[in-house]
């Protein structure tokens, strides 16, 4: 069975990406694929610092993060814009999950790993500039990302009381885009879902 790692970039609780994601894991899911759901809010870190990494090591929860990332085939990510680029939190997850220890080869946990993307922002171009950025920096990083990626704007207008996505057609591209990682998940892996 596929399994997908699915977060969102932010920490806050009524994040627009949380709930975001919450659509894509619905479609992933009955692609049939065991999906994890973590909240970065559960994995506290300190800003990475090579100098603290010498004197303690990686942090307990960078290599809880890190066991996760390698135990999945792919990665569903709900990333908010920050500034016109990726979150702070989101990068710093990154930077701790990428260092290697015990004689890993280079990147581990990102090696042969798949992706899909996806945002929701208040602004026009709904997180789309942020997304630029992370499919650099995870191409980068060995990632395959998938082509397609999904971006909702004016999300303070998205969704309802309950979290769910009001648009029916933005409903269904986000659950397509979660079916489409198990697709290219098991493409990567060499099988195929008929």
């Amino acid at each position: 069975m596929i399994k997908i790692l699915a977060f969102a970039g932010s920490t806050r609780e009524e994040s627009f990406n949380k709930k975001l994601l919450k659509t894509a894991v619905y479609g992933a899911r009955d692609a049939g694929a065991e999906v994890t759901v973590i909240d970065l809010k559960d994995y506290h870190l300190p800003i990475f610092d090579e100098d603290f990494e010498l004197k303690n090591g990686l942090p307990r929860n960078a290599q809880e993060l890190k066991t996760f990332f390698i135990s999945h085939h792919g990665l569903m990510m709900a990333l908010p814009e920050y500034n016109s680029s990726m979150s702070g939190v989101f990068k710093n997850v990154i930077d701790w999950v990428s260092r290697s220890e015990n004689g890993e080869p280079p990147l581990h946990c990102f090696v042969g790993k798949v992706a899909g993307l996806m945002s929701a922002s208040p602004g026009y171009l709904g997180g789309m500039r942020g997304l630029i950025h992370t499919r650099s920096m995870l191409e980068n990083l060995n990632v395959l990302v998938m082509p397609e990626q999904v971006s909702i704007s004016n999300a303070h207008e998205a969704f309802d009381e309950f979290g769910n996505l009001i648009n029916e057609v933005q409903k269904k591209s986000i659950e397509k885009l979660g079916a489409n990682i198990v697709d290219l998940a098991l493409r990567y892996k060499g099988y195929r879902r008929d």
